[in-house]
């Protein structure tokens, strides 16, 4: 899923990479892509996660993992970051998910009930990048679809995401609902469609793996 999720990444772009699984996507960019990563913590130009040996302390994401500055990174300040998000400068956005609407609504920062430090720069960075994508397990823990008709839980922000990736799938948000793209291998079609908590559009033409 993560691997496929690098894929959507391509030279020149600027690109946030949020909490969870989109941190690793970073491992799976191939080196001679010339990308900035952008971390709302304050580097522009962030490289491949470091083990505890190698790191540098003072050198983490927004989810606390060791990460390398790249040749040419810049290092900026809270404000000057969150105006490059703001400003809509961001190409494209990687979040994760609790769950998405088939409208592309996203819910992504609050479980009722239990503990959550705050909706952080999620909320703009869902709201304000050109593009967004998710990455996420099909379901939850207890097998219950995260993709969904509507969301249950506290909205991130509404319409925003444009494709989904997860364990099983690579899901399209369109003005009809979902449509599925691709299938991860080893999943069949009627897996997904038994996993998606909403009407799932399947293309005629044969649908290919990852």
């Amino acid at each position: 899923m993560v691997a496929r999720a690098a894929r959507e990444i391509e030279s020149g772009m600027l690109v946030n990479l949020g909490i969870g699984l989109p941190t690793r996507v970073v491992n799976y960019l191939k080196p001679d892509l010339e990308v900035g990563l952008h971390t709302e913590n304050g580097l522009v130009g962030v490289g491949p996660e470091l083990g505890l040996d190698d790191a540098d302390k003072d050198l983490i994401d927004a989810g606390g993992a060791y990460i390398s500055a790249l040749p040419g990174g810049a290092f900026i300040d809270s404000a000057m970051s969150f105006a490059i998000v703001r400003s809509g400068r961001l190409d494209l956005t990687m979040l994760g998910a609790f769950e998405i609407a088939a409208n592309g609504d996203l819910a992504n920062w609050k479980i009722p009930g239990k503990f959550s430090p705050g909706v952080g720069g999620g909320i703009e960075l869902a709201q304000k990048a050109r593009r967004v994508v998710v990455l996420t397990t099909h379901t939850d823990r207890k097998g219950n679809p995260k993709l969904l008709e509507a969301c249950t839980l506290p909205l991130t922000a509404r319409a925003c995401v444009s494709r989904i990736f997860t364990d099983m799938a690579v899901v399209d948000v369109t003005w009809q609902g979902f449509c599925l793209r691709e299938l991860a291998e080893g999943v069949t079609l009627s897996e997904v469609v038994a996993a998606t908590g909403a009407p799932l559009a399947v293309p005629d033409e044969e649908i290919p793996t990852f």
